[in-house]
């Protein structure tokens, strides 16, 4: 339950990021640097996504304390 709320919160300030009306007030990286200017919008997709994934419970590689699943079979 905790897990969603937290992913819930980052996918919210994510998506804020994301559509930043103001167009680089809210800028981690600049924009105008090359290659690596847009960076921080592809860490926010990725967050977005990821947290969709666990809100609508199609994320099965993390448990519910955080940590990342092993296989036992090898």
């Amino acid at each position: 339950m905790l897990k969603k709320i937290v992913y819930a919160g980052l996918g919210v300030i994510a998506l804020i990021y994301l559509i930043n009306p103001t167009a680089g007030v809210i800028e981690f990286i600049p924009d105008n640097i090359p290659i690596v200017g847009n960076l921080d919008e592809f860490a926010a997709s990725a967050l977005l996504i990821k947290a969709i994934k666990v809100l609508f419970g199609k994320d099965n590689d993390i448990n519910d304390e955080g940590l990342i699943k092993r296989s036992t079979s090898h």
